[in-house]
Formats: C-alpha cells, structure tokens, sequence
C-alpha cells in the first residue's frame, strides 16, 4: 500500500520540486522575464489569459486528435501489410524509413501549397508524425508469432487468414497499444508544429504571436498547455493498454 501511495506521488512531488528549482533559479540569479520567466509569472500568465489560451489548447488538441485517429487507421492497416506479406515489407519498408527520416517542419510547406493555411495541415502533419511508430510496432508483433504456433494451426487446417486473426492480431495488440503512447505525443509535436508555421489558431500559433510581442511568459504557458494536454493523453492510453492487454504486462516493477 505504501509502495503503491509513492509510486503515485513521485510523479507530482518531483514536479514540484522542479518547479520550486526553477524559480529559486529565476530569483537567486535575477534572470530576466524575457529570458526565462519564472514558473509564479507562468502561472500568472496562465490565469490572465486562460480563455485565450482554452481556445487554441482545444483547436490544437482537435487537430491532434484527428491526426492521430488517422494515424491509428493508417499505421494498422500498414502494419498489417508489413507484418503478414515479406514482398510488401522488403517492398515498403525502406521506403517509409526515407519518410520518416524527413523532418516534420519540411513537409507543412508542402501541405499549404496542397490545402492552404488552416487546420488541414496540422492534421496532416500529426497524421504522418504519428502513423511510423504504430506500422512498425504491429509489423513487429505480427514478426514475432512463434511458428511453431502457426505449424500447429496448418495442420489443423487453419488457412492465413484464419491464423492472423487466432494469434496474429492477439499477439500484435500489446505492441499496437504501446505504440499508441508513442504515436500520440508525437501527434502533438506533429500538430503543434504545423501550427507555428501555417495555421490560424492552436496553441503553436498563440507562441508565435506571443513571441513576436515579446510576450515570453505567455510563450511558456503555452509549453506548459502543451506538455498538461500530452501527460493528459498518454495516461489515457496507458490505462487502455492495462485494461484490454492485461495478459501481456508482466510486472509494474521496472528492472533495477
């Protein structure tokens, strides 16, 4: 009980300690708002413009959201592909590591030459940030089925199909729902870059106009919004994962 008491306070106590570091910092080495506002001018920031800021966190957290949900569609679907067909993979493989080795902020010109400034390419943007990490996690639980387990379903008659739904996808899910945690907070970077370089509203546009005022508190706040709204959907998917591939988690202790 104990154990379990800490393990859930560590997280919240050893943010408070960096937080009450950061503005001993601030104050003992007198640095300046405009270099680096302390977390109290942070927080203040926070409160004066919190409906500003409610308004693009929610516009930003949307084209998350719809990034990802297309990233999940795509990346299993591909994975899928990978995972079951050697020609696909040899064929497909190497060419999404040429995508992904590409940085994100590269490809949203392109994106509002195609569609224009607005939401579209921040979706677009968190969509093929998030996609990676969730084609090569299926690809690789859909690799590691024993064949011996696929030997024995052959001989009982079972046809390939019939063996990826029996232990191909059940062996994959661990692999898929860990790849979610991944997939969504690059979403956000995804998605928060798109919004500093071509959008209208989210929170990567609030930084920009903020900076461009010399508005640096509010710059953090909008660091900390992000960082909040990121812990928010990791943790959310961390309890998925423990409820629907509980078979699979082995022990809460990490190797020490």
């Amino acid at each position: 009980m104990n154990g379990l008491l800490t393990r859930r306070l560590l997280p919240w106590s050893t943010t408070l300690g960096l937080l009450v570091l950061w503005q001993l910092v601030c104050v003992v080495l007198r640095v300046d708002t405009f270099i680096l506002p302390s977390p109290l001018e942070v927080s203040r920031s926070l409160a004066q413009n919190t409906e500003l800021i409610m308004f693009h966190a929610l516009q930003t957290l949307m084209t998350t959201v719809a990034g990802f949900a297309l990233g999940v569609a795509a990346g299993m679907a591909l994975g899928l592909l990978l995972g079951t067909s050697r020609t696909v993979y040899d064929g497909l493989y190497p060419v999404m590591i040429g995508f992904n080795s590409i940085p994100k902020v590269a490809i949203v010109p392109v994106l509002v030459i195609w569609f224009g400034i607005g939401t579209v390419p921040a979706i677009l943007t968190a969509f093929v940030t998030a996609a990676f990490p969730i084609v090569v996690n299926v690809a690789t639980g859909l690799a590691t089925i024993e064949p011996e387990w696929q030997d024995v379903l052959r001989v009982l008659g079972a046809r390939k199909w019939q063996i990826l739904m029996k232990i191909g996808i059940p062996r994959a899910l661990p692999y898929f729902f860990a790849s979610l945690k991944v997939a969504i907070t690059l979403a956000f970077v995804g998605s928060v870059v798109a919004e500093t370089v071509a959008a209208n509203a989210g929170i990567g546009f609030l930084m920009m106009t903020a900076s461009g005022r010399f508005d640096v508190p509010l710059v953090f706040a909008g660091l900390v919004v992000v960082g909040a709204m990121g812990i928010l959907m990791y943790e959310v998917f961390a309890r998925l994962e423990r409820r629907l591939t509980f078979w699979a988690i082995r022990s809460g202790d990490l190797v020490t």
